[in-house]
């Protein structure tokens, strides 16, 4: 059945692995972190997997390399296969399995960590890992399987991935009292781009909210929450989810209409193909869904009349 795959030499599960860590880190040098050993070790396998296959399984950029289509193909065959053995010899020496689970830095901070955290995960022999990838980044290594679960605002992500709605929430501008705006003079000072502000530059592009050219931020900020302890001097406004601002705060909410007509929903994101390999994943996908779903921490604003003066 096999015989022509097995018939010349070239094909080995250290040129597979050899391969799709040259494909993650993007280049060579980067993958053999800078060691001229490794790097032409790397090179050589690549280039026996391409002589074996007989065809072009990568392309050199400006920056580094990365797969030709039919590269694509192969690191996507090769992992899934690579996850296949790797999950049967976790079982078979009944070892706890990580699962990688890639959000937002205040999703991560907020609702991530405290439920990971808490009495129901000690339960299941699984581990976690988190990182804060950018919603893009997240849906790419879902299809390569370099992350489980992935965390983003948006349920329309490129097939065959699936989602699973967590909480909805809204953006709201927050001013705090002691700089003595009204609501109409905080909205208009923000209109003409002169409120002093702290952005969280990456997370509001992620979320196609205020690109980086229409705001000159007195503060940028690499998430909501750090946004919020910028805010906690009381000289700043900030842009942040309502679930982040306590009902009895020192912060005035200013309705701005761009802003309040959006609202967003978390969505728990994943690969199919990695519950074929694992069937156990679906146990652990749900109980994401559930706990993060009732996530105690979730603590979503009304909307508040307008008040000309505080």
């Amino acid at each position: 059945m096999f015989e022509k795959l097995f018939a010349e030499s070239g094909l080995s599960l250290d040129r597979l692995k050899a391969f799709l860590e040259v494909g993650s880190a993007g280049s060579i040098v980067k993958a053999a972190n800078g060691e001229p050993v490794r790097q032409s070790q790397y090179s050589r396998q690549i280039k026996e997997l391409e002589d074996f296959f007989r065809t072009r399984l990568i392309e050199r950029q400006s920056k580094g390399i990365r797969f030709t289509p039919n590269g694509k193909e192969l690191a996507r065959l090769s992992r899934f296969f690579l996850l296949g053995l790797s999950n049967f010899q976790r079982g078979c020496l009944a070892e706890e399995q990580t699962f990688r689970i890639g959000a937002s830095a205040t999703f991560i901070r907020h609702f991530l960590v405290p439920a990971l955290s808490g009495k129901s995960a000690r339960n299941g022999g699984v581990r976690y890992a988190t990182e804060v990838v950018a919603a893009e980044e997240i849906e790419r290594r879902l299809h390569t399987l370099s992350l489980d679960f992935g965390v983003v605002a948006t349920p329309g992500l490129s097939r065959p991935l699936q989602t699973k709605p967590l909480r909805q929430w809204e953006l709201g501008l927050w001013v705090p009292k002691a700089l003595g705006l009204t609501q109409p003079e905080a909205a208009e000072a923000f209109k003409k781009r002169t409120l002093p502000i702290v952005l969280a530059r990456s997370e509001l592009d992620d979320l196609g909210v205020m690109p980086a050219a229409e705001y000159e931020a007195k503060v940028e900020s690499c998430s909501f929450i750090d946004a919020l302890v910028a805010v906690q001097q009381q000289q700043l406004a900030c842009v942040v989810p309502d679930f982040l601002v306590p009902a009895k705060s020192s912060l005035l909410r200013v309705q701005i209409p761009d802003l309040e007509s959006s609202s967003f929903q978390f969505h728990l994101a994943w690969n199919p193909r990695l519950l074929r390999l694992n069937p156990h994943v679906i146990r652990t996908r749900d109980w994401l869904v559930e706990v993060l779903r009732d996530s105690p921490l979730w603590i979503p604003q009304r909307r508040l009349t307008r008040n000309p003066r505080i």
